[in-house]
């Protein structure tokens, strides 16, 4: 089913009388069983009609009588005319065949004619007692800067700008995107709303909103050099989580089985992760049958001999590949024999390596797999959103397949992203995405990638010269997985000193990790760095600066014990912290910082 074939909400509403939330009243009527109210005497239901409580009393009533609210003669003719008129109204109308709906809807459709002259009266008889509030001038409330109409807000965004500056961000799924990404972002194309799909849209008024999805859709493509002829891409989705679970329902059917990266074998939640004891972690997990492929304990790349012994076991409908913490890349061909081999269609996540895609610094999941997804803000460089590929035309020839056979992914996905899972589409996130594309097909993203690469590469090597442990013993993409349990540390007491030294990475779960809350490693990226200019040079500082801060952490657990809360103890107060973040403060703004003027800035310092 085509998402242009979905009803329009309109045309539902009168195509579909026997629907109870769809009838009209005098339908409904014919449905339910009489309303309470009807059985009330004249006198009580007049008294409702006229905005009376049933309880007021007859002498209650007369005293209100003389009350500025009272109806005239003259609002009392009109009421009665704006009532005829309505009845009349009501009767052409072909969900009202009649007028003779129940005493309770009509008088309050009676009611609602005569409001006009019952305020009217007030006004004119009674002498106010305090000014009505006046709407504020669109100048005051539209056109005020953040400064002005939210100092609080406009404070936190302007701490924010100095934290970012002042520290190294090494977490591999961020980045810092451009100056026209972030004026796309706030741009009046949030204003607008426009569900469904560029020409079949629900609301009117998307004629410039069209060109642009469509902009961005072409230059999707473009960027990681697609044929249209045999690639469709969705830009729609908010991210990348809800790009891989738009993808999922667009293919499986629910309880149906699939098989991703375990997360501590450096996968991803979305990709069925659930504990050791059972407990379903993520929404994939919950609706369809997952069962995780894990790297060797040996060398700690993906084992394809288990995957596939394993595959040929559980027969998935689906395989993922892809991950958000493994340094090496994918055997995508061996990955598509397996898939085939079992019967299974082969989804690629490449989030975190489609800006290594986009410039050919990376292999090419395309030419494998029969749908890749992505979010878009890690070493693409762009917006928080996302994207879904999908194959498209016919398929090529295949034993027991019949002859000129279509994939029939478009349909199927575009209608899991809206209407099964998403509302209307982020404009503003589109455009800002399309502005990002654009960038990374120029020569200098290219260049980009490739200093990742070397940065991450030099990072790597200069930790490993201290007699550190990288998961792989290397890298081959923009992170490496720094195992801390040779050293007796947990990820989460080097993130939490880092923090305190202006250093930002995040702990990860290495493979053979036993518990989630204290995993045994840190993921450290090269991407956002590289985005301030920094080089191999800057990374072995940097690289530096890291085990300056392991040695800390090493000190404090010595003597304050490895139990969390006491080791926080040692962070207090501690003067080799303050002088490393002092010297990470000041490496980390003598480099430039894109999105935003630093002469601009509120904090300089």
């Amino acid at each position: 089913m085509s998402s242009r074939d979905i009803p329009n909400r309109v045309a539902l509403y009168i195509q579909d009388p026997g629907n109870p939330q769809r009838r009209g009243p005098a339908q409904a009527s014919a449905h339910s069983p009489p309303h309470p109210s009807h059985s009330l005497p004249t006198s009580t239901r007049a008294a409702i009609r006229r905005g009376i409580p049933p309880s007021t009393s007859r002498a209650r009533m007369a005293a209100m009588a003389p009350h500025h609210l009272s109806r005239p003669a003259a609002a009392a003719a009109a009421t009665a005319a704006a009532s005829g008129a309505v009845s009349g109204a009501l009767s052409r109308h072909r969900a009202f065949p009649s007028t003779s709906c129940s005493p309770l809807r009509l008088p309050l459709l009676r009611a609602a004619a005569a409001r006009p002259a019952r305020l009217s009266a007030a006004v004119s008889t009674a002498a106010p007692t305090m000014e009505a509030a006046a709407m504020d001038a669109v100048a005051k409330w539209g056109l005020t800067p953040l400064s002005e109409a939210d100092p609080e807000v406009y404070d936190l965004i302007e701490r924010e700008k100095r934290r970012q500056r002042a520290g190294i961000e090494l977490i591999a799924s961020e980045n810092f995107t451009s100056l026209a990404v972030m004026e796309a972002l706030g741009s009046p194309l949030t204003n607008k709303y426009s569900e469904g799909m560029p020409g079949a849209r629900y609301y009117g008024g998307n004629e410039v909103i069209d060109e642009v999805e469509e902009l961005c859709r072409a230059r999707a493509l473009a960027a990681f050099h697609l044929d249209p002829a045999r690639w469709g891409v969705n830009v729609q989705p908010y991210s990348g989580s809800p790009a891989n679970f738009a993808a999922y329902t667009g293919l499986l059917q629910p309880h149906d089985r699939i098989m991703g990266l375990d997360l501590p074998s450096g996968g991803h939640l979305t990709h069925g992760y659930y504990t050791a004891g059972g407990k379903k972690i993520s929404a994939t997990s919950i609706y369809f049958e997952s069962l995780p492929y894990k790297v060797s304990s040996d060398n700690g790349y993906v084992d394809y001999d288990k995957l596939e012994e394993k595959a040929m076991d559980f027969r998935p409908k689906l395989i993922i590949c892809g991950g958000s913490a493994y340094p090496r890349d994918w055997d995508y061909a061996r990955l598509r024999a397996i898939a085939d081999k079992c019967g299974a269609m082969l989804l690629c996540d490449m989030a975190h390596i489609s800006g290594l895609v986009a410039a050919q610094e990376a292999l090419n999941p395309f030419e494998y797999s029969d749908v890749v997804t992505t979010t878009t803000h890690k070493s693409l460089r762009g917006p928080r959103s996302g994207m879904i590929f999908f194959r498209k035309g016919p398929k090529p020839p295949k034993k027991g397949q019949p002859e000129g056979a279509l994939y029939d992914y478009e349909d199927k996905i575009n209608f899991a992203v809206f209407p099964s899972l998403q509302g209307g589409p982020h404009n503003h996130q589109i455009a800002a995405l399309a502005v990002a594309l654009k960038q990374a097909m120029s020569p200098g993203f290219k260049a980009y990638i490739q200093q990742v690469k070397a940065n991450a590469v030099a990072l790597g090597n200069h930790l490993m010269s201290k007699g550190y442990k990288l998961v792989t013993d290397g890298t081959e993409n923009h992170l490496v997985l720094w195992d801390l349990r040779p050293l007796g540390l947990t990820g989460n007491k080097v993130e939490l000193l880092c923090d305190l030294c202006s250093i930002t990475l995040n702990k990860n779960a290495v493979f053979g990790d036993s518990s989630a809350l204290s995993p045994g490693g840190v993921r450290i990226g090269t991407p956002a760095m590289t985005s301030r200019g920094l080089v191999e040079k800057d990374f072995v500082q940097i690289a530096e600066y890291l085990h300056q801060a392991v040695t800390i952490c090493l000190n404090v657990q010595e003597e304050h014990g490895k139990i969390l809360k006491d080791f926080k103890k040692g962070l207090v107060n501690n003067q080799d912290i303050e002088t490393l973040r002092a010297e990470v403060e000041k490496f980390a703004t003598s480099f430039e910082m894109p999105g935003f003027r630093v002469s601009d800035m509120k904090y300089k310092d």
